[in-house]
């Protein structure tokens, strides 16, 4: 019989992210292995819970839209887990932490986000190294608590090993490749009004961090249609400047998860300029539909891209070479088909494999 997790995270349903649905996909995933994993996540109208989610009372972020911080709860549910797997070292993951503590009790930490990337939500101009500083020392001073730490890529698990900081194993996020598969995007074209012709995308937050201006800077002079979907903080100042150059830019707004699969379906490429992600999953879910990415050689996907078979990569800041490398992808007729290929590697499957690998190993 697998273990009884319990998972804390300040970010869940109705919140839509990456994290959001790892989550919410290893939890459905241990379900399916006649395990039982209870969520503990910051309570937000717009989501019901099932029997083992476990929204507790929460506050607003005020320099975050939409985002809410757990207070620090154990409830009653997850007092008899056998691991606690904090995903986040803020909020309810110190209520993970406390958990573990109390009921002597392995603890796993997921580590998602750089906790200095919220240095950019807090602060500006010479406060943003030293809070940058500040979170980089409690991340290390709560990660240094877990007994073991999940990483999404190998890129993250070397820059936490060369911290010091372990031991650490290498779970991917991983994909739910019977929902994300290669599908059928007329529709979705004719019912979001998109033009014959080349598609260049991305969906996901419109947060300055992920630095989508350089997508947009690199339409200009192409012959490809630009569609942008999700929402965020950057999402006025992106449209602004769309506003601006010789480009077909639209902006789609928020896609239900159900769309999803036909909105990468219907790209010929996927572009990723964000040079702070810890894996991409979405670069992980277009490959899964069979669009090949083109994103920025930093971060992990230097690792999730591999150049000449799922994509390429460009130098962050170069818009040339964003719009060659873009260019070179839309002219690539090999790279769809090594995407579809590739599929079964990226399933979620493995990763909760994986997953369930560690926490034998803290047992």
């Amino acid at each position: 019989m697998p273990p009884h997790v319990a998972a804390f995270t300040d970010t869940y349903l109705p919140t839509v992210n990456g994290v959001t649905y790892t989550i919410r996909t290893w939890h459905e995933r241990w379900q399916r292995r006649d395990g039982r994993m209870d969520v503990v996540y910051p309570g937000a109208d717009g989501h019901e819970p099932t029997p083992d989610e476990h929204p507790v009372r929460s506050l607003p972020f005020p320099f975050y839209e939409n985002f809410r911080v757990g207070v620090p709860s154990v409830p009653d549910a997850v007092a008899n887990a056998d691991i606690v797997h904090a995903h986040t070292p803020f909020g309810l993951g110190l209520g993970g932490l406390r958990l573990a503590h109390d009921i002597d009790q392995p603890l796993v930490a997921s580590y998602h986000t750089p906790t200095a990337e919220y240095a950019g939500y807090l602060a500006e101009g010479w406060l943003l190294d030293a809070v940058a500083r500040v979170g980089n020392a409690y991340e290390r001073w709560f990660l240094g608590r877990a007994d073991h730490i999940v990483v999404p890529s190998e890129t993250v698990r070397t820059a936490l090993v060369n911290r010091g900081i372990g031991p650490v194993s290498v779970v991917s996020n991983g994909v739910d490749t019977d929902r994300f598969a290669p599908t059928n995007a007329a529709d979705f074209r004719a019912r979001h009004d998109l033009p014959d012709g080349p598609l260049v995308g991305y969906t996901g937050r419109h947060g300055f961090e992920k630095e989508l201006a350089d997508l947009v800077a690199a339409a200009e002079g192409m012959d490809a249609t630009f569609v942008l979907a999700g929402d965020g903080p950057a999402r006025k100042t992106l449209q602004e400047e769309a506003d601006e150059i010789d480009a077909d830019v639209r902006f789609l707004g928020f896609l239900d998860r159900e769309e999803l699969p036909a909105f990468y379906s219907a790209l010929d490429v996927f572009g990723f300029p964000s040079p702070v992600e810890t894996q991409g999953l979405v670069a992980l879910e277009a490959m899964a539909c069979g669009t090949p990415v083109v994103g920025v050689d930093s971060g992990a996907l230097t690792e999730t891209i591999e150049d000449g078979e799922t994509g390429y990569h460009y130098e962050r800041g170069d818009i040339d070479a964003f719009r060659d490398a873009l260019g070179r992808a839309l002219a690539d007729d090999e790279l769809p088909a090594t995407c579809r290929s590739r599929r079964e590697s990226m399933s979620v499957e493995h990763s909760v494999d994986a997953l369930a690998s560690v926490y034998d190993t803290v047992l």
